[in-house]
């Protein structure tokens, strides 16, 4: 069964799980001034759009995209349950997002991680992703790095 992306409210039980073992990993490797995500309640408010993959019926992998008008999408809560990794869902996610604001209007896409995410990390870079310095609202922070990719 190939796995499914669907959009998802972001307060689901499934997709609150993914968000809050993405949150519990995060906070192992970095103090919280170095945290960006945004918690279910500013996802919601701040009307990102948000998705879930599903591989087998089960909650793999998550993602959204915030669009500031037609300027540019930044990718928030971007998440693979470590179990499932190495199965493309990461690049599955990306490609979704990218359609996601392709159909927006949207040709650039921005996010912001950190550097401990060596994995993540190495799949923006592969899907084409350049280092920039930092956009707003993101600062100089040596735990931190931001990205983006023009959409062809």
């Amino acid at each position: 069964m190939s796995p499914i992306i669907a959009p998802e409210r972001p307060d689901t039980p499934d997709a609150v799980a993914l968000i809050e073992e993405l949150e519990t990993h995060l906070a192992s490797r970095y103090p919280a001034e170095s945290r960006h995500g945004f918690s279910v309640e500013k996802l919601l408010r701040e009307e990102v759009a948000f998705f879930l993959l599903r591989a087998e019926g089960t909650p793999a992998a998550c993602g959204g995209i915030k669009l500031f008008g037609t300027e540019y999408g930044e990718l928030k809560r971007m998440y693979v349950r470590p179990r499932v990794r190495g199965r493309g869902f990461g690049k599955l996610m990306l490609d979704h997002l990218a359609e996601h604001a392709r159909h927006h209007g949207i040709s650039l896409l921005r996010l912001e991680t950190g550097i401990h995410q060596s994995e993540a990390i190495g799949l923006y870079e592969r899907w084409g992703f350049q280092r920039i310095p930092p956009f707003p609202p993101y600062r100089e922070d040596p735990l931190s790095r931001c990205y983006e990719k023009r959409l062809l």
